[in-house]
C-alpha cells in the first residue's frame, strides 16, 4: 500500500510542475492528490500517527482526529492569506501603489536597477514576493517601454524579490507556513536571515549592474498619470502599516496570526468604507460593468479579486503533505536522511535547489514534518532562507517567477540562460554568510 500512495503523491506532484506543458491549473491535482491520498488511508484502515517533537516518536491516534488537526493548521495558514491578499486588493481599489511611482525619476538604467531592487526587497518583506512582483512589474511596465530592457529588469525584481520575502514571516507564503507552525518566531527569523537575504540581493545586482544591459539610460519620459483616488497613498500606508502590525501583535498576544491579519482588514476595511463615496445594497450590486467606481462596497470589490485558486491549491498541497506524514513516512524520510547526509547544511541547500524545480511550499511543508527541532532552530531558519530564494534559480521556481513569466510573456530558456546564473551565485552568497554568521558570529 506504501507504493500506491507514493505513486499518487508524485503522480500528482508531476501534474503540478507540468503545469504549463499540460495546460491544467495546478490547484486541479492538488485537490485530487489531496482527495485521493486520504482516501486510501480510510478505505485501507491504515494506521496514523502525530509526530511528538520532544520525544521524536510516532503516537498512533485516530484518523478523524489526525485529518481535523491538519485541517485546523493548514486553515491557520489559509484564512491569514485571504487576509493578507484582501488588505492589498483594497490598496489596489483605491490605486495606492501609484504612490510607488512617484519615487521613480532618473533614467539611468544602472540606477533605476538599484531602485527597482531596492523596493523589492522591503515590498516583498511587507505584502509577499508575489504581489511585489505584480506591482513592480506593472509599474515597469509604464516607465520602461523597450521590451528587452524590461525582461532583464523583470529577471532581478524575481531575485530580490524573492530574497526580501525570505526574511520576513509575512514575505513569502514558506516562510508564513514556518511562523504559523511555530517553527520560527519573527525577531529571531529577522536576526537569522536579514543579512543573508541582503547578501542574495546584493551580489547579483552588483554584478548585474556592470553589464551591457543596464548601461546606459531609458528612452521617453515619465508620463505623469491622472490620479484616481486622492486617498491612495493613506491607503497604501495604512494597509502596509496593518499588515507590519499583525507579527507584533502575535509577540504581544501569543494569538495565531490569523486573529491580528483578521484585526487589520478589520481596520482598513473601516476606512476603506469611510473614504469610498460607493453605495450599495446587501442583496444588488449595480453597475456590476465596472465595479471600482461607485455603485459597489470597496470591500466587497477587494474581496471578489483575490487569487483563490492559490488558495485551493495550498489547501490541496498542505493536506497532501499532511496525508505522508500522518502515515510516518515523513518522519522515518527524515531519519534515512540524516544517516545518509550527517550534515544538514547539505540538506537545506538541496531544498533550495529542490524548490527551484519543483514548488517550494510542499518541500517546506514536507520538512515541518520530516524534522522535530525545537523552535527558532538555526535549521528551521536556513529552511526558510533556501526555500525563499532558492526558487529564483528557474523561472518556474518561485511564485514570483510564474507571474512574472505570464506578465512580461519571458521565455524559460532565456531566464535560464540570462538570469539563472546571478540566481545563483546570490543564493551561494547568502547560503555561505548564513553559515559564516550562524557559527561565527551568533554562537561564536
Amino acid at each position: 500500500m506504501e507504493s500506491i500512495i507514493i505513486i499518487v503523491f508524485l503522480a500528482g506532484y508531476l501534474a503540478i510542475t507540468l503545469e504549463h506543458n499540460l495546460k491544467i491549473d495546478k490547484l486541479i491535482p492538488a485537490l485530487a492528490m489531496m482527495a485521493i491520498l486520504w482516501a486510501i488511508i480510510a478505505l485501507a484502515h491504515m494506521d496514523v500517527f502525530e509526530v511528538n517533537a520532544e520525544l521524536r516518536q510516532l503516537v498512533p491516534s485516530h484518523i478523524d482526529e489526525v485529518l481535523l488537526h491538519h485541517l485546523g493548521k493548514t486553515a491557520e495558514i489559509l484564512v491569514f492569506l485571504l487576509g493578507a491578499m484582501t488588505i492589498v486588493e483594497i490598496i489596489d481599489y483605491f490605486d495606492g501603489f501609484a504612490t510607488i511611482k512617484g519615487f521613480i525619476r532618473t533614467k539611468k538604467k544602472s540606477k533605476l536597477l538599484w531602485l527597482f531592487s531596492i523596493l523589492a526587497f522591503l515590498l516583498s518583506a511587507i505584502i509577499d514576493n508575489l504581489t511585489a512582483t505584480i506591482v513592480l512589474i506593472t509599474i515597469l511596465q509604464k516607465v520602461i517601454k523597450d521590451r528587452e530592457t524590461r525582461l532583464w529588469f523583470a529577471g532581478m525584481i524575481i531575485i530580490t524579490a524573492n530574497a526580501g520575502g525570505a526574511w520576513s514571516p509575512i514575505g513569502d507564503v514558506t516562510t508564513t507556513m514556518l511562523w504559523i507552525a511555530n517553527k520560527v518566531s519573527a525577531l529571531e527569523l529577522v536576526k537569522y536571515v536579514l543579512l543573508p537575504s541582503i547578501v542574495c540581493m546584493v551580489v547579483p545586482v552588483l554584478f548585474a549592474s556592470k553589464s551591457k544591459a543596464f548601461s546606459g539610460t531609458i528612452d521617453g519620459d515619465f508620463e505623469e498619470e491622472k490620479v484616481k483616488s486622492k486617498h491612495g497613498a493613506t491607503m497604501l500606508y495604512l494597509g502596509l502599516g496593518a499588515i507590519v502590525f499583525v507579527p507584533f501583535f502575535k509577540t504581544v498576544t501569543h494569538l495565531p496570526p490569523y486573529v491580528g491579519m483578521m484585526l487589520s482588514l478589520a481596520v482598513v476595511a473601516t476606512f476603506a468604507e469611510i473614504y469610498s463615496s460607493s453605495k450599495f445594497n446587501i442583496s444588488h450590486v449595480d453597475g456590476e460593468g465596472d465595479d471600482s467606481v461607485g455603485h459597489h462596497s470597496p470591500v466587497h470589490h477587494s474581496l471578489s479579486k483575490i487569487e483563490l485558486p492559490s488558495i485551493l491549491f495550498f489547501l490541496g498541497i498542505l493536506l497532501a503533505v499532511a496525508a505522508l506524514e500522518s502515515l510516518g513516512y515523513l518522519f522515518n524520510y527524515a531519519e534515512s536522511l540524516n544517516t545518509a547526509i550527517p550534515n544538514t547544511d547539505i540538506v537545506v541547500m538541496l531544498f533550495g535547489v529542490g524548490s527551484a524545480i519543483i514548488d517550494n511550499v510542499p518541500l517546506v511543508a514536507a520538512s515541518i514534518g520530516m524534522f522535530s527541532e525545537e523552535m527558532d532552530n538555526p535549521l528551521w531558519h536556513f529552511i526558510a532562507y533556501s526555500a525563499g530564494t532558492g526558487g529564483s534559480m528557474l523561472i518556474i521556481g518561485s511564485a514570483a517567477g510564474v507571474v512574472a513569466m505570464g506578465m512580461e510573456k519571458i521565455d524559460f530558456f532565456w531566464y535560464l540562460k540570462k538570469i539563472a546564473w546571478l540566481a545563483a551565485i546570490g543564493f551561494i552568497s547568502g547560503a555561505v554568510t548564513f553559515i559564516l554568521f550562524r557559527d561565527f558570529v551568533l554562537h561564536g
